[in-house]
């Protein structure tokens, strides 16, 4: 497996950035995919968009692959041919983090009974006003806990009568993989700016070329 992930959090210059200009782009992440001030489900998508795009940055646009067949639900980019699953979670807390999503019961049991890690992640906690983080879990990191603590202990699955939409890795997984010395963080200081944002700017400009 690859470290090159790693370079993102030695480059220091980077890191200034990523300190300074995340915050800002998830705010734009929020406004775009907001309609009478609650933020759609789409918002994952477009912050999936925006750290990938972070990897184009500093890697290159040859060394990322984004068109990732439906097959790999849990893969979201490529980099240089390894496989990379970005995943968000807002507030202090670390629960939550879906694994994959599906309302289905009975494919929930079944990916908790056939899962075992497989790529690397880089999870993205945002905490408005407060201090979160950028983080990079190595798959080796994974492997290791997933061996020690058992499926159990390491995956949740949905209530029964409940929707939550997806199978989730446990809090004291995910605090323990966060915190393992493996692992690389960002610290990063949430602080929302006054943004002028107009959702039909664009394509109204786009409409008035010719």
């Amino acid at each position: 497996m690859s470290d090159r992930l790693v370079e993102i959090f030695e480059d220091e210059k980077l890191v200034e950035k990523i300190k300074r200009r995340l915050p800002y782009l998830f705010q734009l992440a929020e406004l775009e995919s907001s309609r009478a001030g609650r933020t759609g489900m789409e918002v994952g998508s477009v912050r999936e968009r925006i750290i990938v795009a972070l990897l184009i940055y500093k890697f290159g646009e040859a060394n990322v692959e984004t068109e990732i067949p439906i097959t790999e639900p849990e893969v979201d980019a490529k980099l240089f041919g390894e496989p990379v699953s970005i995943k968000t979670i807002t507030g202090k807390s670390f629960g939550g983090v879906k694994l994959i999503w599906t309302v289905d019961v009975q494919k929930a049991k079944e990916f908790r009974e056939n899962y075992y890690p497989n790529c690397d992640i880089l999870l993205i906690q945002i905490n408005w006003n407060d201090v979160g983080g950028f983080y990079y879990i190595p798959l080796k990191v994974q492997k290791r806990l997933f061996d020690r603590i058992g499926r159990q202990n390491y995956i949740k699955l949905p209530k029964p009568g409940t929707n939550p939409r997806g199978v989730e890795i446990t809090k004291e997984a995910l605090s323990s993989l966060v915190g393992d010395s493996e692992s690389k963080s960002i610290s990063i200081n949430w602080k929302r700016t006054k943004i002028e944002f107009n959702p039909y700017k664009r394509w109204v400009d786009l409409w008035r070329e010719d």
